[in-house]
């Protein structure tokens, strides 16, 4: 079973990093029941690349340079709630290759220092001419239309 289908224990609880439209203020219409089920943790960051891809931005992580910065969020317990964001998102865990973003896990830093394991969707196709979001700040660099 891969790791992206593995149930959580009971009890533990499950993160899930979003820098985008999964945003409780950017979701679009399909998916903002789902989102609205997410608490909110805090404010967070991870070391990468966020894209301006038209629609949507996309991230791609990297050991060096600048950041993503988004909101943790918990994740209910129900597995019901990670398959939407799955079929949201175009993630196929039994054909990751084949999908437009991959859901993979990461560490990010919280505003107020500490370390949590998250969920991320990260783009997974060419970038073509997308363009960096300087500041790596979905919400503050550039109003988008829910896709």
């Amino acid at each position: 079973m891969s790791s992206s289908k593995r149930p959580a224990a009971k009890g533990t609880k499950r993160y899930l990093f979003s820098y985008g439209t999964l945003l409780p203020r950017h979701a679009p219409p399909e998916i903002a029941p789902t989102v609205r089920r997410l608490r909110r943790v805090g404010r967070g960051s991870v070391q990468g690349q966020l894209y301006d891809l038209g629609q949507y931005p996309g991230a791609i992580l990297s050991r060096g340079g600048p950041m993503v910065v988004g909101q943790v969020f918990e994740l209910p317990d129900d597995p019901g709630v990670l398959t939407q964001l799955d079929e949201y998102e175009g993630f196929d865990p039994s054909r990751p290759r084949g999908s437009l973003f991959v859901r993979k896990r990461c560490l990010v830093r919280l505003n107020n220092g500490e370390k949590l394991a998250c969920w991320i969707y990260t783009y997974n196709r060419p970038l073509g001419q997308a363009r960096p979001l300087a500041g790596g700040n979905y919400s503050t660099t550039r109003n988008y239309k829910p896709r």
